[in-house]
């Protein structure tokens, strides 16, 4: 009992002999520093899904066999090329018909006006009755409204020829083929789709922003990314659209931001999910300070010997935070003023200043304590406001 009575009372002692060591050795200063002229840079960060801008479904217009298909996955297209056919034998013969259609009425309308003009003329003499002259009358018309039918239907049979021919409608690559060689295709209420064909050279990614960030978002913005498909690729585009329509998943909800993305490479595919980083300020060759400037406030410390103290008869009353401006403060003559300053941008960590501040001048940013460690000849900086380091334990 006394063996363990004897060892407390060493502990206490040596503890204390340490803290009054520390105590006596522990130095208080300001830390200050100079403002700096640098950028001020701030993102936010999203995934999206890689798109093709301008993406077309090519189909037909008439029912048909494939004949012909000129073009398979992955081929390079150009607008105008021939990319299919249909069969074309049926369509030939309907415009056939349709010619022969054509003809016969045309004959039979130019028939029918001869009647009428040479009817007009009897009837204007009254050598016909008005019956005979109505009747011709009417037979011209009908003749003339079915010859107007007839032609319209040869144009639409040709048409429906020409349509055998399918051709691209955009320079791009074939990224889909729905179809095969003698497959049947029925055009219906809707166009049977034959390819799909996507301009990638021209890309663009949709990405999904928290709306906590949606605010800082803005159109020109730049933005650069990444795919797992090239991990070690940077890819740079610009936001063209801040989508206002909502999606809510899990209850977490987010906007859609469309990135132009260039890929003169042609890396970029449909599907790939990227990695976004969007610049949401980017502020060049600015005045800067640490924030932590802004929140600075004097203190004084009897014991410590050579801190700057606040100068006699400052004005500590507060100022119109509305207009961006704040204080911080100045060391001149080992002495803190007050200085109010105008602030810009802001990123967390640095702050923009417009005016206020001279590059020469000396701006506190806060108080540290020097204290060595027992048994240590350096020492940490440390806050005067945070507890003593824990001592060593002996083994």
């Amino acid at each position: 009992m006394k063996k363990i009575d004897y060892l407390l009372t060493a502990i206490v002692v040596s503890f204390a002999l340490a803290m009054s060591g520390c105590k006596d050795e522990s130095r208080i200063s300001l830390q200050t520093v100079h403002p700096q002229k640098g950028d001020i840079s701030q993102s936010v960060t999203a995934t999206g899904t890689v798109e093709s801008k301008t993406q077309v479904d090519v189909g037909t217009q008439v029912t048909g066999i494939i004949s012909e298909l000129y073009v398979d996955y992955n081929s390079h297209v150009t607008k105008g090329q021939l990319i299919a056919e249909i069969e074309k034998t049926l369509l030939d013969s309907e415009l056939k018909s349709a010619n022969a259609s054509m003809e016969s009425a045309r004959a039979t309308y130019e028939y029918n006006k001869k009647n009428y003009e040479r009817d007009e003329q009897l009837h204007a003499k009254q050598l016909i009755s008005d019956y005979e002259f109505e009747t011709s009358r009417k037979d011209y018309m009908v003749s003339k409204n079915a010859y107007e039918k007839s032609k319209a239907d040869r144009v639409r049979a040709a048409k429906n020829l020409n349509y055998a021919e399918i051709y691209s409608p955009i320079d791009g690559i074939v990224i889909s083929r729905e179809v095969e060689v003698g497959q049947t295709v029925v055009s219906n209420m809707n166009v049977a789709n034959l390819y799909v064909i996507a301009d990638l050279e021209n890309m663009q990614v949709v990405g999904d922003v928290d709306e906590a960030d949606i605010g800082q978002v803005k159109v020109g913005q730049s933005v650069s990314f990444t795919v797992d498909a090239y991990p070690d690729d940077k890819f740079h585009g610009t936001v063209t659209q801040v989508r206002l329509n909502p999606t809510t998943e899990s209850n977490v909800v987010t906007y859609e931001v469309v990135v132009d993305a260039p890929n003169p490479d042609m890396k970029l595919i449909p599907g790939l999910t990227a990695n976004l980083i969007i610049d949401v300020m980017n502020e060049k060759d600015v005045t800067t300070l640490p924030v932590k400037a802004l929140k600075f406030t004097p203190h004084d410390y009897p014991e410590a010997k050579n801190l700057p103290l606040m100068a006699d008869g400052v004005d500590m009353s507060p100022i119109n935070n509305d207009d961006n401006r704040r204080r911080v403060w100045v060391v001149r003559d080992n002495k803190l003023y007050p200085a109010d300053v105008t602030v810009g941008v802001t990123n967390g960590t640095s702050v923009a200043i417009l005016s206020g501040l001279n590059p020469a001048d000396e701006v506190a940013l806060g108080y540290s304590s020097d204290m060595p460690s027992p048994g240590d000849a350096s020492s940490a900086e440390r806050s005067p406001f945070a507890p003593g380091p824990p001592g060593k334990k002996k083994k």
